[in-house]
């Protein structure tokens, strides 16, 4: 009986002793994974593979080149920017140029605005104000100048509207605000002429609110289509060239010449005359003569 309860004793502690080294065991396991899982270094979008190589992970950032690229860099689309440009060109034929020029327009996205043709005997000339995207603006420039006679003028001209158009936009937004004030208040009006105050400084700040909406809308026209003032010849007749305006003096020189030379042109008619001058003369003399001659009694 005393071996029964010592063989029992025995096998109790040794079940105990094998939970006990169970439990410590899961308990240093956990352990560790929390240490492995700390020691894992972040680094962002490339911690994906905890395994993977410094190597590796500087090949996936070269290959994210957003993510190196500084914030400076990004285009800043909400700047208002109001581009212009004057062309003067000579061309060879007018009518085929004519025909490339819209064709070229339509597929830029733009537009003519307006358009004069003149005639001399010198030349024939149109004058068009086009309206192109302003994205498209440094493309129409080398398209619309390539393949001329002549480039006679090119001008380029920006101006920077972002401050006044947002002013502008905010100005408005706040008399919006102000007018919903002012509509309160003429629900509550209880009098004409409370009434009559209200409305019409309700109407006054809708002619603000108008008045910026519309400058709004042509700032924000403007720059969203550049403006080229394109002029464009076609040579008819070399011979026929215009001369240049000259100046007062230049003028007055050239009348005094004129003048002498008219002068010149009429003694050398006098001359030319010299007989019938001279007959002229002489019948002259010989009329006072005989109307002198004193008559006889």
């Amino acid at each position: 009986m005393k071996y029964i309860h010592c063989f029992a004793a025995s096998l109790l502690l040794t079940i105990v002793m094998s939970c006990h080294n169970q439990d410590k065991n899961e308990d240093n396991a956990k352990l560790s994974s929390l240490k492995e899982t700390a020691s894992v270094p972040d680094n962002g979008p490339y911690a994906t593979d905890s395994t993977a190589s410094p190597q590796k992970i500087d090949q996936k950032r070269k290959q994210d080149p957003a993510d190196n690229e500084p914030a400076s860099a990004h285009t800043d689309w909400d700047k208002k920017i109001i581009k212009n440009a004057t062309l003067q060109l000579e061309i060879k034929d007018g009518n085929k140029f004519y025909a490339l020029l819209r064709e070229k327009v339509k597929n830029l996205g733009g537009y003519i605005a307006q358009e004069e043709q003149t005639e001399t005997a010198y030349k024939l000339e149109n004058a068009l104000v086009i309206k192109i995207p302003v994205d498209q603006f440094d493309i129409a420039l080398l398209q619309l100048s390539d393949k001329v006679e002549k480039v006679h003028e090119r001008k380029i001209s920006s101006q920077d509207v972002t401050t006044e158009f947002v002013d502008t936009r905010s100005r408005m937004e706040s008399k919006k605000q102000v007018r919903l004030q002012y509509l309160d208040l003429l629900k509550q009006a209880r009098n004409m002429e409370d009434i009559l105050n209200v409305q019409s400084a309700i109407n006054g700040i809708q002619e603000e609110i108008e008045s910026a909406a519309g400058r709004v809308e042509y700032l924000g026209h403007a720059a969203a289509y550049s403006t080229i003032n394109l002029t464009y010849f076609q040579v008819l007749n070399a011979s026929a060239a215009e001369t240049p305006t000259s100046s007062f003096g230049n003028r007055i020189v050239h009348s005094f010449k004129e003048g002498g030379a008219w002068l010149s042109e009429f003694f050398i008619g006098l001359v030319a005359v010299w007989p019938l001058l001279l007959i002229t003369v002489l019948g002259i003399i010989f009329f006072k003569k005989f109307r002198n001659k004193p008559k006889n009694a």
